[in-house]
């Protein structure tokens, strides 16, 4: 081969190299701008809709699981108390304050613990009141200081939506750990940590009810028979009552605590001298930040209890009820903690409409469903969960509903992580099962 033709063979290959490299770069590119634009939106629907840009950018399955995981960058922010609002989907304005650390770092990931307030029906109005400050100051972390009022009390739709708004909101803008967000509460404020615990499991680690009274819910103006006691299953309680509390003694709350306890885990600490008061606090800090610590949300729990009595809140993890109705293999029996045996059979909130439930184990890939007043489901299928290169198996009720391999979908990736923006919470599949059929 003469010097010439060499020569020009060899500026052909370094030709071709640097167009393949800038299209690689322009590739790279389009798929950095896509995944910018996904993590400046300011809440999940708007992430939603940026779903197809990052799709268009030509990323890989992998590639994005990759981004997901490492999440969006975070920078300095404001710190000490932060006063902040927001307007909840239904149109209400609500006001909260943050109590960030003074040494914030961004690139450390913080635990959060909501506090909600008590005597919620003195308040007329959503305006706050205080400093802002948490009044039980305890490990360092992101507290959450958010207010209700008569017309939107803790135990109502509005602030389940508040606190959702809220947790999104602030996972935005601070480096938080998604699995320590922990909801506790005061009186009232314990009253709606237990109800949120029924409405809205999935985001939190943890629910801590402080000198309050799950039957409070049972009142004829807050009961409106989407109370559901087996969904506390799904998550760990930390209790304390005062046997001197004029409104809630432990004489009259234990046993429905130890009630709950035979299907929920809860460390119950009861205070034989006090009042309606914190004043145990100095004593039961050190337990109840070493319980908060050492119960860490498990994003993909092996086992999941759910029960609606409609779709508004049909979802626990990697759970979606999809449709209510009986079938003719349903469950005849299950545990269920709504129903008090002592002293006599008594149940403990109204069912006007007949709820569906669903129970899940998971045993590597193989779920066993137990279900009833379910017609269908929807299983979120996580690659951190399940070994997407075998089948997975799904039964309900003894049936096998569902054998088969499940191809990983990159648009069910970034429709979820859209949803939930968690990096610790991600799913590339959806198996949807009907149970009025059989097979794949």
């Amino acid at each position: 081969m003469t010097s010439v033709k060499f020569a020009l063979r060899l500026a052909g290959i370094v030709t071709l190299l640097f167009i393949s490299t800038l299209a690689a770069q322009n590739g790279t590119g389009r798929i950095d701008a896509a995944f910018q634009k996904f993590w400046s939106a300011t809440s999940p629907d708007e992430a939603e809709r940026f779903v197809d840009d990052v799709i268009k950018s030509g990323v890989s399955f992998d590639d994005a699981m990759r981004r997901l995981k490492a999440g969006r960058i975070h920078t300095a922010q404001q710190t000490g108390i932060v006063k902040l609002s927001n307007k909840t989907k239904d149109g209400v304005e609500h006001f909260y304050a943050l109590n960030i650390p003074a040494n914030y770092d961004p690139g450390r990931r913080y635990q959060v613990r909501f506090q909600l307030h008590g005597g919620v029906g003195g308040r007329e109005s959503n305006q706050p009141r205080g400093t802002g400050e948490s009044p039980l100051q305890g490990a360092e972390q992101i507290y959450v200081v958010p207010y209700a009022w008569n017309a939107s009390p803790w135990w109502s739709e509005d602030q389940v939506l508040n606190l959702a708004t809220i947790t999104d909101a602030i996972k935005r803008t601070y480096n938080v750990d998604e699995n320590r967000v922990v909801v506790a509460g005061v009186s009232d404020g314990a009253t709606g940590a237990y109800y949120i615990a029924m409405r809205d499991t999935t985001p939190y680690a943890s629910f801590v009810p402080l000198n309050g009274f799950i039957m409070v819910i049972a009142n004829d103006s807050i009961d409106d028979g989407q109370v559901f006691p087996n969904n506390l299953r799904n998550k760990p309680m930390f209790v304390v009552n005062g046997g001197r509390d004029p409104l809630y003694p432990t004489s009259n709350v234990e046993p429905f605590v130890k009630h709950l306890m035979t299907g929920v885990q809860i460390e119950y600490h009861p205070q034989p001298e006090a009042g309606h008061n914190t004043a145990w606090w100095p004593e039961v800090k050190d337990t109840f930040e070493k319980f908060v610590m050492t119960h860490p949300r498990v994003p993909h729990p092996d086992r999941v209890t759910w029960e609606t009595a409609n779709l508004k809140h049909n979802r626990a993890h990697w759970l979606v009820i999809d449709q209510l109705g009986t079938q003719a293999g349903d469950a005849q029996s299950l545990p269920d903690l709504n129903l008090m045996n002592a002293p006599t059979p008594t149940l403990l909130f109204t069912r006007p409409k007949r709820p569906g439930r669903v129970d899940l184990v998971r045993k590597e890939n193989t779920v066993e469903a137990v279900t009833t007043g379910v017609s269908a489901f929807t299983l979120l299928i996580s690659p951190d969960q399940f070994d997407f290169s075998k089948p997975v198996k799904v039964v309900a009720n003894g049936r096998t509903v569902f054998e088969g391999r499940v191809e990983r979908n990159l648009k069910t990736l970034m429709k979820w992580a859209a949803r939930d923006d968690d990096r610790t919470m991600l799913y590339g599949a959806e198996v949807k099962i009907k149970l009025g059929s059989s097979g794949n």
